[in-house]
């Protein structure tokens, strides 16, 4: 018995997007290795083949900085919310945690990742990878309610959605933000995400505790500590290289 997903199952993507399949690797890391190997590909998407949780990462070639290009991060979020809506029962309430957290029915439900040729704000990166991750069934013998602010989309309803059919949903919901993100700007994806920011004005602990005051026109985020307002770019999140 195999536990990867038949061929027949896997996702479809949408012209300008190309899905490549890992098994059960781990498609952040394998995208990474793939262009350190054998050169940039935009719009790669390296996906799991896996039931329990939705996995994949993105491949971009931006041609801004890469402090402008990390606003594709919100792109990414904002289509996978979009897969949600279009997917899940109408119950089930989507937000973020800035900068890489989704939280589904107010508890943790996944993350993203980012990792990019360069960590200079003021460099045009030759290549920015973003990963997305969802958990979709319950981890084996785990104990229900030993994690409260964790939950998976099972657990929240979702009983009969399937790692692919989300991959796939998301990929198209995607690309739909990121040709807005490249016709209009990051405006209009600010406003959507902070739409479904759960903690805007609220006292965070993460990643740094203070009061979340809102976001600059690049996406990061204000942090009010004490009488002294600080700025944490999205670059904050990228992963070593």
């Amino acid at each position: 018995m195999t536990t990867e997903t038949p061929a027949l199952m896997r996702p479809d993507f949408p012209p300008l997007l190309k899905g490549k399949p890992v098994g059960r690797l781990d498609p952040f890391g394998k995208a990474l290795a793939d262009i350190l190997t054998g050169g940039v590909q935009p719009g790669l998407v390296h996906y799991a083949e896996t039931e329990d949780a939705m996995r994949a990462a993105v491949t971009l070639a931006p041609e801004q900085p890469l402090g402008e290009a990390m606003g594709a991060l919100f792109a990414v979020q904002l289509g996978l919310a979009d897969a949600l809506g279009a997917l899940a029962p109408p119950e089930v309430a989507v937000h973020f945690s800035w900068p890489d957290r989704i939280k589904v029915n107010g508890a943790l439900c996944g993350r993203f990742r980012a990792a990019a040729s360069t960590d200079d704000p003021a460099a045009e990166p030759d290549w920015l990878i973003i990963g997305a991750e969802m958990p979709i069934l319950p981890v084996p013998g785990a104990e229900p309610g030993a994690r409260p602010d964790e939950t998976t989309l099972y657990g929240e309803g979702c009983v009969e959605l399937t790692a692919p059919q989300l991959i796939e949903s998301w990929s198209r919901h995607m690309l739909v933000w990121i040709h807005r993100y490249l016709a209009e700007g990051l405006a209009p994806l600010h406003a959507a995400w902070r739409a479904k920011c759960d903690d805007l004005g609220e006292d965070v602990s993460t990643p740094e505790p203070g009061l979340f005051v809102g976001l600059d026109e690049a996406g990061g985020m204000l942090l009010r500590q004490g009488e002294d307002t600080r700025l944490l770019p999205l670059t904050t999140m990228l992963e070593p290289s």
